[in-house]
């Protein structure tokens, strides 16, 4: 048995401190039933029962393949949750004297309890029916009064590990070390925050890249860059497992796991009370805005029944333009289809407008020197030209992509107009140029004494021939003085020839070089470039579609809500009212007390 076995589990929230909590939210409750919100009902209860549990409940989350469940055992120092199955149900851990397993099976629609064996409960968790899988065990972490919960891997949210992150205290968001944080994952940890506000990231497997660091220090510039103010734990669990087999200190600690259990130790357990007062506070918020809006609507329609019919069509028209943005092409669809159109026309025009010039500036340089005395030094400072030329398309790309995101967001509310953007910018141009062939090597540079030996010797020998010829009819020999003279000038004139022949050659061959290297340079930037093009155009779309559709479910909720209140107090509007101002009064106290609580 295990030395924390003997150890009892810990109460990290006090009761005192979250009696003024639990007050208000039952008073909010009482609230959501007299509004008819069964919905934020629900959201308070998970809110009530999250802050009445003495523990603190930590749910680990990520997408497949990244090592949770491996980490998760590695927390509670037992195999609980299953590392080499595809097969994935949401896993409770919390402390015990003694290791079990229960299993929580929907039957016919009921949900029944089936205790396991705790030492091999795979077999189990596979079967049918399988809603949960619950264990107890003797760790310390679980004794210091920490309930840490397995959420499916999924790469996407869904309602399953949406709801386990709801009724969590803290978020533990596994990544792998090998690349650094996508645009989808950023937004998805946006959306977490709202939800729960306490997260860490967690880099696992850093025993498998060596570049772990590196990307530690990029996910941390993308989460600040985000507004994301979260911790980046670097933690290998494989290692840590492997370092509890052999008893090995020094890789356990490696492994940075012991670095991450102190972490939750400190910030999250010893801070138990503010890390569930800063959550609830979060919600009460939230829940407090829809109330009052509801309230608010319903009262503005009881006031003046002669205004009924203007709220009614002002909702019924705001309905109507939320579900056209959702069902078919509306304005901002199309001014994001025509704009990303025309974005990526004019990126592309500029980048083959910038290198066009670098080749007329090159070719230019080209005609002014021999290309071949110093082509090692040409080829390098075109080099940077072009990756300044990069650089430069892609800052430029960026800020387009940032007027484009506001132009579309034009379309929809002030409070709608945040969009989360990918970095179109370039850090390092060199990696997009990696494909990029080097500027080739000039053949007609090799030097060839002998065949401008023998150019020269072919312009001497005519000449000596034809003086010759021409001094015999002096009655003088073939080979005299003038002859010699002629051979020796006309020599040095094809030898002469033959160099400029070879400059021109070699400044052909270096124009049809440069051209080579620019169209390469096109053909991989252009790609790189529609891709991220077409990822902002991606996020831009999922961004303002779920902006439309909340907008039309907003609307469809709170025409209900006015309608029905016309309908069941019309004639007796004065006492609705009446209680209705008494629940808004009441509502604001609330808040104003849950803002009291988070100072």
């Amino acid at each position: 048995m295990s030395a924390a076995a003997g150890l009892k589990a810990a109460t990290v929230k006090h009761p005192d401190a979250m009696a003024p909590l639990i007050r208000i939210l039952d008073e909010l409750r009482e609230i959501t039933r007299f509004a008819g919100r069964d919905d934020l009902g629900s959201r308070l209860s998970m809110v009530r029962a999250r802050v009445g549990d003495p523990r603190v409940r930590l749910v680990v989350v990520g997408e497949p393949k990244n090592g949770m469940s491996t980490l998760v055992n590695s927390l509670v120092g037992a195999s609980v949750s299953a590392t080499d199955s595809d097969l994935s149900v949401p896993v409770i851990v919390e402390y015990g004297p003694e290791p079990t397993a229960t299993l929580v099976r929907s039957v016919d629609g009921r949900t029944e309890r089936q205790p396991v064996d705790p030492l091999d409960p795979g077999p189990a968790i596979s079967g049918f029916g399988v809603i949960r899988a619950e264990f107890t065990q003797p760790s310390s972490l679980l004794a210091d009064g920490v309930v840490v919960m397995d959420a499916p891997g999924t790469r996407g949210a869904d309602n399953t590990t949406t709801s386990m992150i709801a009724a969590a205290d803290a978020v533990l968001y596994v990544t792998n070390a090998s690349t650094e944080l996508t645009v989808d994952q950023i937004a998805y940890l946006q959306r977490i925050q709202q939800i729960c506000p306490t997260v860490i990231c967690v880099l696992n497997k850093i025993d498998q890249f060596s570049h772990w660091s590196h990307t530690q220090q990029r996910n941390r510039e993308l989460l600040d860059a985000a507004g994301l103010g979260f911790a980046v734990a670097p933690v290998s669990a494989e290692l840590h497992r492997q370092a509890g087999l052999t008893g090995n200190y020094q890789r356990d600690i490696e492994s940075g796991v012991p670095q991450l259990i102190d972490h939750l130790r400190d910030y999250v357990v010893a801070r138990a009370d503010s890390v569930a007062l800063e959550a609830a506070v979060q919600d009460i918020r939230l829940v407090s805005d829809h109330l009052g809006l509801t309230l608010r609507n319903e009262v503005e329609s009881l006031r003046d029944p002669r205004m009924r019919a203007e709220i009614t069509d002002k909702l019924v028209r705001a309905r109507d333009d939320a579900e056209q943005q959702r069902q078919r092409t509306s304005n901002w669809q199309v001014t994001l289809v025509d704009g990303s159109t025309e974005l990526m026309a004019d990126i592309e025009h500029d980048l083959r407008h910038r290198l066009r010039s670098l080749v007329r500036d090159a070719e230019a340089e080209i005609m002014q020197h021999d290309p071949a005395r110093r082509w090692k030094e040409f080829g390098t400072d075109l080099d940077a030209r072009i990756c300044e030329a990069v650089e430069e398309n892609f800052v430029m790309a960026h800020y387009r992509s940032v007027e484009l995101s506001e132009q579309v967001a034009s379309k929809f509310l002030a409070d709608n107009r945040a969009a989360p953007l990918p970095n179109m910018r370039l850090e390092n141009p060199g990696e997009v140029l990696e494909q990029v062939q080097s500027l080739e090597p000039l053949e007609s540079a090799k030097a060839r004494v002998g065949q401008q030996f023998l150019s020269a010797l072919r312009g001497s020998y005519g000449g000596i021939l034809m003086v010759g010829l021409v001094t015999s009819i002096l009655k003088m020999s073939l080979v005299n003085w003038y002859s010699i003279g002629a051979g020796v000038l006309l020599g040095i004139n094809a030898l002469w020839d033959e160099r400029k022949n070879l400059k021109a050659r070699r400044r052909a061959e270096a124009k049809v070089a440069v051209a080579r290297l620019m169209d390469d340079v096109i053909f991989q930037v252009s790609k790189e470039s529609r891709n991220r093009l077409r990822a902002m155009q991606r996020v831009l779309r999922d961004h303002f579609t779920e902006i439309a559709g909340d907008n039309a479910k907003q609307a469809d909720e709170a025409l209900r809500l006015a309608e029905s209140a016309y309908q069941k107090y019309g004639d007796h509007s004065g006492d609705r009212i009446k209680q209705v101002d008494g629940q808004l009064g009441k509502l604001r106290g609330l808040r104003e007390q849950a803002d009291s609580l988070a100072v």
